[in-house]
């Protein structure tokens, strides 16, 4: 990993669908040799996937909310559970399981909060919760899905 690789990653995140001639003009390279750089971040699992992004307003879903929810027991089969019920839930784009007050945390998307009452339903209806403690957000200050490049030439 180098300088250009780092560029060419900066590149993709922006804009997944530029064509390899721009993006091999942009940091100095032929066609060829951006192209074999790609395929081989791609190939050592750097690059996962190239995906478009969809405007959830536009798409009609409005509404974020912030799920912190509390386990009522921590064993493999609860966990095992709650993997198959979060699979299973498209309104539920992010899940994480966290250290700290809360055992795991999920970003929800909605239209309304009708919406996400029925998403509501479908968990605790599934599965047992020792609590669910549920946040709006009233405005999304900052949101990206690319990641920094700087720390990918330290290693």
């Amino acid at each position: 990993m180098d300088q250009i690789d780092r560029k060419i990653l900066d590149l993709l995140q922006q804009d997944a669908s530029l064509q390899i001639n721009a993006i091999a003009e942009s940091v100095g390279l032929s066609a060829a040799p951006c192209w074999r750089r790609i395929r081989k971040m791609e190939e050592d699992g750097l690059i996962t996937r190239r995906v478009a992004l969809v405007d959830r307003r536009k798409a009609n879903l409005a509404m974020t909310v912030f799920v912190a929810v509390k386990a009522t027991r921590h064993t493999t089969d609860w966990l095992d559970g709650f993997r198959r019920l979060i699979s299973t839930i498209p309104e539920i784009v992010e899940a994480w399981r966290l250290a700290g007050e809360a055992d795991y945390l999920l970003r929800i998307v909605v239209p309304d909060i009708d919406a996400y009452d029925d998403v509501y339903k479908r968990m605790i209806g599934r599965l047992d919760f020792s609590d669910i403690s549920s946040s709006i957000a009233m405005e999304e200050m900052k949101f990206t899905t690319a990641l920094p490049m700087d720390y990918l030439l330290r290693k």
